[in-house]
């Protein structure tokens, strides 16, 4: 019996580091052959058009063209690849979003290789994947979807105590070397811990990363003048 041809991949990822390394981890694989890589949409949907692989790996958080705007485009295509949604955090509402739109997998980031593995297989399949098991259809996906991530979304992005001390203090407006100060720390150790928090919360700079901490209240907010609400200036 000839063995199966290994399955076509194209990882989309904008963090170099991650990308290099997934797709290295990856190709080391028979079951598997990395026939692209990109770093933003715009280039994983030309990468789909052009080669039309068996499946996309991609990001969720990426510059010119977000994973969800991919998906809908890749999804006008018409090409039968399969799509496995990498993400450092989501909520509930973006992951219906994205089964809706033709994602068949969404998996974080910080998962381990072999349940990454597997998922690519549950999902080549013709199943569905959410967290770390297989769901056989997409209506029982959706219907897993408030069971599985309602709960995770709220704590806290999967951040560290500390790691939740320094987005306080950047929503403040503190520079490396003020929260380097205020800590105790390093600003090389500053420097690990935003990218640890960029990485999770699936942002690129500080200006994000302070809106996604309002947004998803992650830094309580402070009774200011008037019983309006603000955060606490800097220094305080």
């Amino acid at each position: 019996m000839p063995a199966k041809p290994p399955i076509r991949l194209v990882v989309a990822d904008d963090h170099p580091i991650f990308r290099n390394g997934l797709t290295t981890l990856l190709s080391e694989n028979p079951d598997f052959s990395i026939v692209g890589a990109a770093h933003d949409g715009d280039e994983a949907l030309q990468l789909v058009k052009e080669l039309q692989p068996d499946l996309l790996l991609l990001d969720l958080a990426m510059p010119r063209v977000p994973g969800l705007v991919a998906l809908r485009d890749i999804g006008e295509l018409g090409v039968p690849t399969r799509i496995v949604l990498l993400t450092a955090a989501i909520e509930a509402p973006d992951i219906v979003t994205a089964l809706q739109l033709g994602a068949r997998a969404v998996i974080t980031k910080q998962s381990a290789t072999d349940v990454l593995i597997e998922c690519i297989h549950a999902v080549m399949r013709g199943q569905y994947w959410l967290g770390r098991k297989a769901i056989p259809d997409l209506t029982a996906a959706l219907k897993e979807v408030s069971v599985t991530y309602a709960t995770a979304t709220r704590a806290h992005f999967g951040l560290t105590p500390r790691e939740r001390e320094i987005v306080a203090v950047i929503v403040d407006g503190c520079s490396n070397t003020e929260i380097a100060t205020r800590f105790g720390i390093s600003e090389k150790t500053v420097k690990h811990h935003l990218t640890n928090i960029f990485d999770k919360v699936g942002v690129s700079n500080r200006l994000e990363l302070a809106l996604f901490a309002l947004h998803h209240r992650l830094v309580p907010a402070q009774p200011g003048p008037e019983g309006r609400e603000t955060r606490r200036a800097s220094g305080s």
